[in-house]
């Protein structure tokens, strides 16, 4: 198994994400080749601080970096040599079987659409983040990918997340809904509506819609929505959950009593914080590609690298790619049987 990292990007530089790659090798044998992108000497400086030594470890030298605020359609054009761009080739020349990246989500998205190409069937990528809730947890798709969305895009990510639940957390039979404002058929707006339709018509454990309250209530396993609506669920989610920790943190050291029923409930805290930590999952797949691809988040440390490495060695051992194709293939084919049956006259 061969994996590429880029390491620049990163907020904290590259020597934390090269300690990451250093023991994501140390626990899996199965990599068999491990590309390190970016500027040459930050990176040789960083391998002999971390001392890895790791005879898997290949350096591939790019000259720039694309950057968080640079416009990814500027970047592409002036930043041919960026880490990102050379990390992605990788994968698209057949050297590498997946990429992970910390940089500019949006560089991402568009550099592993220009040179991996969607697949088969899928007419964009999606980003698939897998949120924790208190029983289960849940995969959102699209996360911040795809802004406007048309309701066959939501039925190719209501497929490819049903994919990743199944393959990758070992959900049996995925509940799949589809967020909206509210559970009944005929709400929302257009594309909510038309999408709805065409998710009923797959093989997938379609649940219709759900609401914000459906999430973390153990109602659901894939939540389908275009970008806009996802980035805010995202960031919702990411900032509530600092939010509580902060004011749980303040409530209870207001007095003796208080700081002594957190010292009896602090393994309960310990496993609320072990639940919740972002940290676990590494970061966040986009889905639909022709190549795996991994973005990692721009503040992740060293823990982080490690569990985004791990998720992504599984993916590629599931061949989600392969799997995705050949449902989506299959949701196409019950689409347009589904077609000419309604257009005959006389049918109901």
């Amino acid at each position: 198994m061969r994996i590429v990292v880029d390491v620049m990007g990163g907020d904290h530089g590259c020597q934390v994400v090269i300690e990451g790659v250093k023991r994501a090798l140390e626990a899996d044998r199965k990599i068999t080749a491990l590309f390190l992108v970016g500027k040459q000497e930050e990176i040789q400086a960083a391998l002999r601080t971390t001392e890895l030594t790791d005879e898997r470890v290949q350096v591939v030298h790019a000259t720039e970096v694309m950057t968080m605020e640079d416009k990814p359609t500027t970047a592409i054009r002036k930043k041919k040599d960026s880490s990102m761009a050379r990390a992605i080739e990788l994968v698209g020349d057949g050297r590498a079987d997946a990429v992970i990246s910390l940089g500019n989500t949006g560089g991402i998205l568009a550099l592993s659409t220009l040179r991996l190409r969607p697949l088969p069937g899928v007419d964009r990528a999606g980003i698939a983040t897998v949120i924790p809730a208190p029983d289960n947890e849940f995969v959102l798709l699209d996360s911040g990918a795809n802004i406007e969305c048309k309701p066959i895009h939501l039925l190719q990510y209501a497929v490819m997340g049903s994919v990743y639940s199944r393959k990758i957390l070992g959900c049996k039979r995925p509940r799949v809904g589809l967020l909206n404002v509210g559970t009944e058929e005929g709400k929302g707006n257009e594309l909510t509506q038309e999408a709805f339709k065409l998710c009923k018509q797959i093989d997938i454990n379609f649940i219709g819609n759900v609401e914000g309250y459906d999430l973390f209530a153990n109602r659901v396993d894939v939540v389908i929505c275009d970008g806009f609506v996802g980035n805010v669920v995202l960031k919702t989610c990411e900032s509530l959950a600092l939010g509580i920790v902060g004011m749980l943190k303040r409530e209870l050291a207001q007095n003796p009593k208080r700081i002594l029923g957190a010292y009896l409930a602090q393994n309960a805290l310990r496993a609320i914080k072990r639940r919740m930590d972002p940290e676990a999952y590494g970061g966040a797949p986009l889905l639909g590609l022709n190549g795996i691809v991994m973005k990692a988040h721009g503040s992740a440390r060293e823990r982080s690298i490690l569990n985004a490495i791990r998720i992504t060695t599984e993916t590629v051992e599931h061949q989600i790619n392969q799997t995705i194709c050949e449902e989506i293939k299959g949701a196409h084919a019950r689409l347009a049987a589904v077609k000419p049956a309604a257009s005959t006259p006389g049918s109901s």
